[in-house]
């Protein structure tokens, strides 16, 4: 049944709750939450953050004129009720489906997202690009940027603040904190406090007493200047911010109208020329009990019973790669006690958080900071250790200075694995680790490793426990595995050698990671037209088997390479050695299966897989082609691409 929204229902634009009065944004706050609350149990996605926001987007939408003024969320995993009160909620069940709504801010899906974001910590950058932007335009808008007290942890919040509050453009930050990391608990006098300096009188007095002190000799001037910052930042708690060059109100209760429709006002009509800093007390989850008591407050749900909050998990008797990672970390860290494991605030979904109860002093969570983290592990290897940097894929994207300086350059046995390798369904482009094959595979003395599945797993991580002399990395998908008997622990794999799954003699199919599968598929179907097919499972990118290429190359018409990576990748790696080696001059018939140079929307992973061209029909109509033979696209008609 869908929850009743009188309120919400007369709300199309957020221009319409600007005659609202304080008791009816109350009303409209708790509708939002409701109505989200329903949404997400029929969608999945993440859920404790938005209904953390609640009254604070209610708030914002209704102070600021938006879209005229810029409102960016950092992260945008939280603007599921932004999305809702921006024109957008006869769709909000779409959400993360095919064709439907994005799950974070998509500059493209709305006016009222003015900056795309899913990865933390871009808006505060992004908000001074637009203010700086607006101010060399001649311009008037407000640019509120909303950042989680997370997303502060990432060193670029601070080169941002840094350099906003050297610049002194006007920018509003607002600071989401739900962890209460950084100030005490907020109450009525802490409330009050925010009001008065976040008024009018309050700035006029203080603009006069610096001007005042300004006709003072030097010293008493910097000596007012410097207790005028430290006694407003004892005061509030805001000393490092106000140090940075910024203004600071707060803490506010994030969930009562009564503070927060104030201070945002006077903050919206403050005549102050440098960036302002509203710092607001959030609860994660608030407002929907199975939330609130979830250990992680509801971050990412499935489709879920609204009543009771259980969800609706389907059923699988294979584990998750995520899962069969982190058991076989343990595995081994049991027999070795130098195997140390870092994460960038992402224990449970890399599984670390499995094996931190385990070995809670040999497990550490660096915050949103992957560049930090992979210098760690290098200093932790330069001392013997082992450490393993378990980074999403297209997380590491933003360490890749540290992976290419720190580590490489060095040669120091850092172990990178990759979760979320390849494309990851409803998260959607920004989370798909389309990239890390072509990133890591072109740096000198790298072992670059993807498993055909969970056993093959197992056996990598022994394998990188192994390597001791240079950095290593092995790439996992999002899902479960096929459901193969796993030892208790893994077998080291010779470095640098592939396997022969299938023999045939007319086309090879050699398959770098979790596309194996699909290739025993498409070699049963081209066996099934009298066309015998041997697959490959490659296990190395590098340093490649050059002795098994060769060995494909030569007794079979046609070579498939097929990656779920990028461009750039395995492939280009086979391609130079033949090239280098004359296999190409022997006529072999080449061709190479990768993602396409596209980004790909949030969708079904299948789905994902058939756009990009990557499943068994495909590998068959590629294989018919190849041979000059009329494919009957049937096979692949699925893919848009093709």
């Amino acid at each position: 049944m869908a929850p009743n929204t009188p309120l919400l229902d007369k709300v199309k634009t957020p221009a319409d709750t600007r005659g609202f009065s304080r008791d009816e944004l109350r009303q409209l706050a708790d509708e939002l939450r409701l109505e989200t609350i329903d949404a997400v149990s029929v969608t999945g996605g993440h859920l404790g953050a938005g209904l953390g926001v609640v009254e604070l987007t209610v708030a914002l939408h209704h102070i600021f004129h938006t879209p005229h003024d810029r409102l960016i969320w950092d992260v945008g995993h939280q603007a599921y009720p932004h999305k809702i009160l921006t024109g957008r909620r006869d769709r909000i069940r779409t959400l993360r489906q095919g064709g439907g709504l994005s799950g974070f801010t998509k500059r493209s899906e709305s006016e009222y997202d003015p900056f795309g974001a899913a990865h933390s910590s871009t808006s505060i950058s992004a908000g001074l690009g637009m203010a700086v932007a607006r101010d060399l335009k001649g311009e008037k808008r407000n640019v509120v940027c909303v950042i989680g007290d997370g997303a502060m942890s990432a060193g670029m919040a601070y080169e941002a603040m840094n350099n906003a509050g050297a610049s002194r453009t006007r920018l509003i930050i607002v600071l989401n904190d739900n962890d209460m990391s950084i100030a005490p608990p907020v109450g009525g006098m802490s409330a009050y406090l925010s009001r008065v300096v976040s008024s009018s009188t309050y700035q006029t007095l203080r603009n006069f007493a610096k001007q005042l002190a300004q006709k003072m000799p030097h010293f008493v001037e910097d000596t007012a200047r410097k207790a005028e910052r430290y006694t407003h930042g004892m005061a509030m708690g805001g000393t490092m911010f106000e140090e940075l060059g910024l203004y600071y109100v707060g803490p506010i209760d994030g969930h009562n109208m009564d503070h927060l429709l104030p201070v945002l006002q006077n903050v919206r009509d403050a005549d102050i020329d440098r960036p302002i800093l509203v710092h607001v007390v959030t609860k994660k989850g608030k407002g929907y009990a199975p939330a609130e008591n979830s250990a992680d407050k509801y971050h990412g749900v499935v489709k879920f019973d609204v009543i009771t909050g259980a969800q609706k998990k389907s059923a699988s008797n294979a584990p998750s790669y995520t899962k069969v990672f982190a058991e076989s970390l343990i595995a081994e860290a049991e027999a070795d006690e130098r195997i140390v494991a870092i994460t960038a605030a992402m224990p449970s979904g890399t599984g670390l958080d499995l094996f931190e109860k385990r070995f809670p002093r040999r497990c550490f969570d660096v915050g949103i900071a992957e560049q930090h983290a992979v210098t760690f592990a290098a200093g932790l290897a330069t001392e013997g250790m082992k450490p393993f940097a378990v980074i999403y894929s297209t997380f590491l994207q933003r360490g890749y200075d540290q992976v290419v300086h720190d580590v490489a350059i060095q040669g120091l046995p850092v172990r990178f694995a990759m979760d979320r390798a390849g494309l990851v369904g409803a998260d959607g482009a920004t989370h798909a680790g389309s990239f890390d094959t072509t990133y890591l595979a072109s740096l000198p003395g790298f072992v670059v490793m993807a498993p055909s599945d969970e056993l093959e797993l197992r056996h990598m991580v022994a394998t990188q426990v192994m390597i001791d002399d240079r950095p290593s990395s092995v790439r996992y998908p999002r899902g479960e595995g096929v459901g193969i008997e796993l030892p208790a622990k893994g077998t080291p794999l010779e470095i640098g050698k592939g396997r022969i799954v299938r023999e045939g003699s007319k086309i090879a199919i050699l398959s770098f990671g979790t596309r194996l599968t699909e290739a025993l598929k498409a070699a049963d179907d081209l066996s099934a037209r009298g066309l015998p097919t041997t697959v490959a499972d490659a296990r190395f990118c590098k340093p490649l088997d050059e002795d098994l290429v060769r060995r494909l190359a030569a007794n079979h018409e046609v070579l498939i390479t097929i990656e779920d990576g990028a461009i750039g990748g395995f492939a280009a790696h086979v391609m130079q050695f033949m090239a280098n080696a004359g296999l190409f001059d022997r006529g072999c018939r080449f061709r190479a299966m990768t993602l396409p140079d596209i980004f790909i929307d949030h969708d079904t992973q299948p789905r994902q897989y058939d756009i990009a061209g990557l499943n068994a029909q495909h590998i068959v109509a590629t294989a018919l082609t190849a041979l000059g033979r009329d494919a009957v696209l049937g096979a692949r008609a699925s893919s848009p691409l093709l």
